[in-house]
């Protein structure tokens, strides 16, 4: 999909940082963009796989693209153009996910818990930086700029998969487990991994777990959605094209901490 509407555009417009500002792409060109950074961030610097088409063509993308809003941190000091993209967020509500056939996390879990409610849903997705502006000040462009869009659609949950780095279960033991009995969502929202990719989270005792280093060893993009009040689905998913581990998580929109949404939002609607 192409642009915002007016009114969010014009929101966005105001939610800036320096030289840094946040959009909804409106052409072609900044999508493109946003899948070249998604291609050097997933591809070239975490050594996914990616297809024949995607290596010729140097850029992440597939069938779902046309059907989501990018979500894009600009860099005005590198340009107008595409190459002002330093940041993107895929976003993809309920009526266009269902002219693409499906949400993305469909392919990994049962979701079906949220979309049976009736309110408003937003799957996030394909977030990536650019290595040199992994700051606070973009990630929290990044974010104003979901809360400006959450707003405006009245979205009720957001979620999507997130990832922990490597397939090695072993490996990943900590930072699942302390997931899996500190922050697991309720029954009535909790999405579960499809039986044939389903991976037990609960791997070691709850017990036995420093909640401390738990924590620690959980990634930064899913701190950043536990502190936004996030829960996580139930079961791990193995993603050896990424080589990596995924985990669903959830946030009610509702009940996200003062700390962070709330600001985020006070923020952008004074944009």
């Amino acid at each position: 999909m192409l642009g915002a509407p007016a009114a969010l555009a014009e929101q966005m417009a105001g939610l800036t940082h320096g030289s840094l500002g946040v959009m909804i792409a409106d052409d072609m060109d900044l999508i493109e963009a946003s899948q070249a950074l998604r291609y050097r961030v997933f591809y070239e610097e975490m050594a996914a796989k990616p297809t024949p088409e995607m290596a010729q063509n140097q850029r992440d993308f597939d069938a779902f693209d046309p059907y989501t809003d990018h979500l894009l941190v600009l860099d005005k000091s590198l340009g107008d153009g595409p190459e002002s993209v330093v940041g993107t967020y895929r976003l993809l509500r309920r009526e266009p996910a269902m002219r693409a056939g499906q949400f993305y996390s469909v392919n990994e879990y049962d979701i079906s818990a949220l979309t049976a409610l009736d309110s408003e849903i937003l799957e996030l997705g394909r977030s990536c930086v650019a290595e040199a502006y992994r700051t606070r000040h973009v990630m929290e462009l990044l974010w104003r700029g979901i809360a400006a869009y959450v707003f405006h659609y009245d979205i009720a949950f957001m979620f999507g998969c997130a990832s922990l780095p490597g397939n090695d279960l072993d490996e990943l033991a900590l930072p699942l487990s302390y997931l899996y009995h500190n922050h697991l969502a309720p029954p009535e929202i909790c999405p579960v991994a499809l039986p044939e990719h389903y991976q037990s989270m609960n791997r070691i005792p709850a017990d036995q777990i420093n909640r401390k280093a738990g924590l620690s060893a959980v990634p930064p993009l899913i701190k950043g959605y536990l502190r936004l009040g996030g829960v996580i689905g139930d079961g791990a998913v193995i993603d050896p094209q990424f080589n990596t581990t995924d985990v669903c998580l959830i946030v009610e929109t509702s009940r996200v901490t003062d700390r962070y949404y709330k600001h985020y939002a006070r923020r952008a609607g004074e944009g």
